[in-house]
């Protein structure tokens, strides 16, 4: 028995012992937590309770030139339900209810949606997807519906809500006025004003400390490490809609009448080189034309006879020829190297004028007034390219412009060939954008200005950034020159290649140019015609200029020619532009100041100005109008009901107090 209870006491000790030393285990553990590991613990437990969140800023709006919205931000819903959120009553109670009211919003039947609903349940489903895209009023109508208006925890819903972009105007110039886009982790890319100019656009979004006081609800912490957004600026551009309309439709009417592949155009103020319109229409397997590619910008391509005012421009600045001098057509084929030029008139033109042969487009002139006077000196001519800036993008602010080539007589490449194949257009590339540009310096009586597609930065009425003009060359060459060269332009027009287009009521001045693209190429691809039209209006007094190039015009149709294709479409935007008494040979000033216009503008912004310290009166507006205004002002929105805003809960003109709530009662 003595021996018995020695061995239990032995165990007894034991115990005790291992008691001892987990006690001593934990001490040091705690201890260590305590004393050691206890700032990484704590910061630990922080992370876990209390985070920053980020305070998205509003992103800036982009206008035209005159005042219309071209690209805005606008709230965006997706609706899901938590099938296993509502109980077994209120789900049974209400499930054929909510059905029949969904049925009347996103159009599938009733039966379809209480099946679904019930399939949700059934899984377990508790992300299930109820509808997208939604706009505000039809959240309001949907987040009021039997069982989801009991709320997240009893009736299901839940309510994702995302900023989109929107276009106003709809498809018209979106290409130039672009997106930004996220296409990976923390990567973004886009296209056009949205990705230029987003620097501007996109503001500095805030962050806010917040403390997490049950699951999924955080509650804010102010402290000195709060940081408001700062909205984004809007960008003014200088795209006027009217115009813009006109040439849109004017280029889309003539690619179908042509079943053309894809077109542009672009209509450039003359003195200062701001892009008034821009079009590039491309064509889908369907038949139909959106914009899919900046063509004005980003694609480069033999320009053919359009380039025929370099030889002019050239060969008039050298003097080693004038507008006067005879050149021979020899039936309209002339040979070098064993390669024919020839004219598009069978037989050519005789003997003429350089004058003469370049408002006739005759290749077989402006070839050898080129090849004559610049062949033991080709550089000479080629230094006048690179001077006009045929070599090098015109560095625009826009991503992807596309890269011209002109041949250098340096290069391992160059041929007998290479000078009287550049004389009408062959063998260089240039982008459709640095051709208007070079045609506008002529317009604007020398002077090369670059084009711009945006004029001011804006916060409000203040301006930021104002974008001035950028003369690229004071001179592109002299007075003499241009008043030549002008006359010439004008008379392509009258009694040219484009005399069909000519009319007594407005004056135009222009070329025409027919370029064969893919020519001799072994990869597949097949030659194509890339017509093209460009000039100016009106004649005597520039005030816009334009070009228009249509490729891949069905040869089907009878002409691939720019004056019959690209043509009509300069004419229909020029005749449009005029005054509605075209006889008086003006131009409307699309650019005057209308003093009522201009007196609300002004008031408008003064109240915009008046509200950004006080409360506004949003009665009688839109719902979602006036959510979208008050949040702008940093005051949180509980609203009631749908429609327009019957009353609102703090009085207008009363002092904001940042993150109060106001009441909307909506009918």
């Amino acid at each position: 028995m003595a021996v018995e209870d020695k061995h239990i006491s032995y165990r007894i000790y034991l115990v005790a012992f291992a008691i001892f030393l987990i006690a001593i285990a934990i001490a040091v553990k705690l201890t260590n937590i305590q004393w050691v590991e206890g700032d990484y613990y704590r910061k630990l437990a922080k992370e876990r309770t209390v985070k920053n969140f980020v305070i998205p800023a509003n992103k800036g709006n982009i206008y035209s030139s005159d005042g219309s919205l071209l690209a805005t931000s606008i709230p965006n819903y997706t609706i899901r339900f938590d099938a296993l959120a509502p109980k077994v009553e209120n789900f049974e109670k209400n499930v054929q209810a909510l059905s029949d009211s969904l049925a009347t919003i996103l159009g599938k039947s009733s039966g379809f949606y209480q099946n679904e609903l019930r399939k949700a349940r059934a899984n377990n489903n508790r992300y299930y997807l109820i509808a997208r895209g939604l706009s505000y009023t039809d959240y309001i109508k949907i987040k009021g519906f039997p069982l989801f208006k009991l709320g997240a925890y009893k009736g299901g819903i839940i309510v994702e809500q995302k900023t989109i972009r929107e276009h106003p105007i709809g498809k018209i110039a979106e290409r130039t006025i672009g997106y930004e886009r996220e296409v990976a982790e923390g990567k973004f890319d886009g296209k056009g004003i949205e990705w230029a100019y987003r620097k501007y656009l996109n503001g500095k979004d805030g962050k806010i400390l917040k403390q997490k006081i049950a699951k999924g609800q955080w509650k804010p912490i102010r402290d000195v490490n709060e940081v408001d957004p700062q909205d984004g600026y809007d960008v003014i551009s200088t795209i006027d809609v009217y115009i813009q309309d006109i040439a849109h439709h004017a280029l889309l009417k003539q690619l179908q009448e042509y079943e053309a592949d894809h077109g542009c155009v672009v209509v450039m103020e003359t003195e200062t080189g701001q892009v008034k319109a821009i079009a590039n229409l491309g064509r889908a397997s369907d038949g139909t034309y959106y914009e899919t590619t900046n063509y004005a910008v980003a694609e480069s391509h033999e320009p053919g006879s359009t380039f025929k005012l370099v030889d002019m421009m050239a060969i008039l600045e050298d003097k080693v020829a004038d507008t006067s001098t005879v050149y021979n057509t020899f039936g309209g084929e002339i040979r070098y190297s064993g390669k024919a030029v020839r004219d598009s008139h069978k037989g050519g033109y005789g003997k003429i004028s350089l004058a003469r042969g370049f408002e006739l487009s005759s290749n077989t002139v402006l070839v050898q007034a080129v090849y004559d006077n610049y062949k033991e000196n080709p550089s000479r001519f080629v230094k006048h390219v690179n001077t006009w800036g045929f070599n090098k993008k015109l560095k625009m602010d826009f991503e992807g412009e596309g890269r011209p080539f002109i041949p250098q007589p340096t290069d391992k490449n160059w041929s007998n060939i290479s000078l009287p194949w550049m004389a009408f257009g062959y063998g260089v590339s240039i982008t459709p954008m640095q051709t208007l540009t070079f045609y506008n310096a002529v317009a604007n009586n020398g002077v090369m200005v670059k084009p711009q597609f945006v004029s001011e930065i804006k916060e409000w009425n203040k301006t930021i950034v104002k974008v001035e003009k950028e003369v690229i060359n004071p001179r592109v060459c002299s007075p003499e020159t241009i008043k030549k060269l002008k006359a010439v332009l004008e008379n392509v027009v009258k009694r040219g290649t484009a005399s069909k287009l000519y009319s007594k009521d407005f004056s135009m001045a222009g070329k025409t140019g027919t370029a064969q693209v893919n020519y001799g190429k072994r990869d597949g691809t097949k030659m194509h015609y890339a017509s093209s039209f460009v000039g100016y209006f009106p004649a005597d007094h520039p005030k816009y200029s334009c070009i228009v190039v249509v490729h891949k015009p069905s040869t089907a149709k009878g002409d691939f020619y720019g004056a019959g294709v690209a043509g009509p479409v300069f004419k229909r935007i020029a005749q449009k532009i005029f005054t509605d008494v075209p006889s008086t040979n003006e131009i409307k000033n699309l650019n005057r100041k209308i003093p009522k216009q201009e007196n609300n503008y002004n008031d408008y912004f003064a109240r915009l100005q008046k509200q950004k310290q006080s409360v506004p009166n949003v009665k009688g507006m839109p719902g979602m109008d006036a959510i979208a205004l008050l949040e702008n002002l940093g005051i949180k929105v509980n609203a009631v009901g749908m429609g327009k805003v019957k009353t609102q809960s703090l009085q207008a003109g009363q002092d904001i107090i940042k993150n109060t709530t106001i009441t909307l009662e909506l009918l």
